[in-house]
């Protein structure tokens, strides 16, 4: 695996290098024979002690494009933690079906698309006045992901907010990028005859 790697606020030393690239030979073994590995390593990320030090890695897979993040005390310890996410999320994509993925990647490129502008836009016919109308309506099929799917969507993506279904509960979640860099999760709770679920 071609593995680029890049440190902030950390010398990258010949011994860190190699440290990395022996945590990643683990998704060797998983990953495609071409996948490449985008590897960031950032000291003092924030000021408590146990979380200082971040990795995140981005996976290019056979097309899929997989993204993690972990904090940990040391550099290693974080890319140790974010490591084994990553191999979690390359053995689920493995696992999906083959139309389940096609499908998924035409939603992407669509997704994809939108983002960039290169869809053409509906015309928007806005009133002079009176209240607020909705003047696009969006539908895309929802195939279960698990969370970490979800916010590699959303950065792929560049929104700030994903809705997703939820493999885990079943049920619709929205996802979203709080002011300080951090993720929020919302998981509506329906009210059925009066019983809350």
């Amino acid at each position: 695996m071609k593995t680029n790697l890049t440190a902030r606020n950390l010398e990258l030393t010949d011994r860190l290098r190699s440290l990395v690239e022996r945590k990643l030979h683990r998704l060797d073994r998983i990953a495609h024979e071409l996948a490449e590995a985008d590897v960031e390593l950032i000291a003092n990320a924030s000021h408590a002690n146990d979380s200082a030090q971040v990795a995140e890695i981005t996976l290019r897979n056979n097309g899929d494009v997989l993204r993690s993040t972990a904090s940990g005390a040391t550099p290693i310890a974080a890319l140790d933690v974010v490591v084994d996410k990553l191999e979690r999320q390359v053995v689920r994509t493995k696992e999906k079906p083959g139309s389940v993925r096609k499908r998924r990647d035409l939603n992407e490129q669509i997704l994809h698309r939108e983002a960039l502008g290169t869809i053409e836009p509906e015309s928007y016919n806005q009133p002079d006045e009176g209240p607020p109308q909705v003047v696009k309506t969006k539908r895309f099929d929802m195939l279960p992901m698990f969370e970490e799917d979800a916010i590699a969507q959303m950065e792929e993506l560049g929104h700030a907010f994903f809705v997703y279904l939820s493999a885990e509960t079943d049920e619709i979640a929205v996802l979203y990028r709080r002011r300080d860099g951090s993720y929020g999760l919302i998981e509506p709770v329906l009210d059925r005859g009066g019983r809350s679920r």
